[in-house]
């Protein structure tokens, strides 16, 4: 593959990394729980689905999930340990948004540089970015393990019959998002060796000119 070609992949993955993080962000369908009682009419009332920052019942009421100053004093250790995780994710996450911003302003000035030095930092630095993707799906899903522990610690077995639990589309976008940050970096690898390549064609035309 040609260099312009690579740069412009890589240019492609990144700002499709960043949209499907923003949308997963800002979408509530990181966790369902679907309840589907027999003999009960309104079973769908008893459904939810929830993103980082709340949660949407079935029958169309709204919590906010709490938040990163809520007061935990009156909280047993096992909520603020759950609470101390989704804090951790809710962070992490929407940092690894805002540093996906600079990594592909930091691309683009590199590509047009034709630096391989720049391409080469630019990659380690996305690099580096999709570990902070990576860190906050998976306490996100330990958190959410966690919560499902508890709620089956505290709820008869069978009322939990009825109930399937499942991660939602939101969750999958994120895991696609952070896929294309490490595709975006290797693109960028591969960008810098043929920036390297060119410059050792080019200083070979200088020298048989000379």
């Amino acid at each position: 593959m040609r260099y312009g070609v690579v740069v412009l992949a890589a240019g492609f993955t990144g700002m499709l990394s960043f949209s499907l993080l923003a949308v997963a962000i800002g979408t509530e369908y990181w966790y369902i729980i679907d309840v589907d009682k027999p003999n009960y009419t309104d079973s769908e009332d008893l459904s939810s689905h929830s993103g980082l920052w709340a949660t949407n019942e079935g029958n169309g009421s709204f919590q906010l999930v709490p938040s990163l100053l809520a007061d935990t004093s009156n909280m047993s250790d096992v909520e603020r340990h759950l609470l101390m995780l989704h804090r951790v994710a809710v962070i992490v996450l929407p940092l690894s948004l805002v540093l996906l911003v600079f990594g592909w302003i930091f691309g683009l000035v590199s590509s047009l540089a034709h630096s391989p030095t720049l391409l080469a930092c630019t990659a380690s630095y996305l690099l580096f970015c999709s570990l902070f993707t990576l860190s906050g799906l998976s306490v996100y899903i330990s958190y959410s393990q966690h919560a499902m522990e508890e709620f089956q610690r505290v709820v008869p077995p069978e009322s939990l019959a009825c109930v399937n639990v499942s991660f939602g589309w939101s969750l999958g976008l994120a895991w696609l998002s952070y896929s294309l940050e490490v595709a975006t970096g290797l693109l960028l690898i591969l960008a810098t060796r043929r920036a390297q390549q060119k410059g050792h064609r080019d200083s070979g035309v200088t020298i048989a000119m000379v």
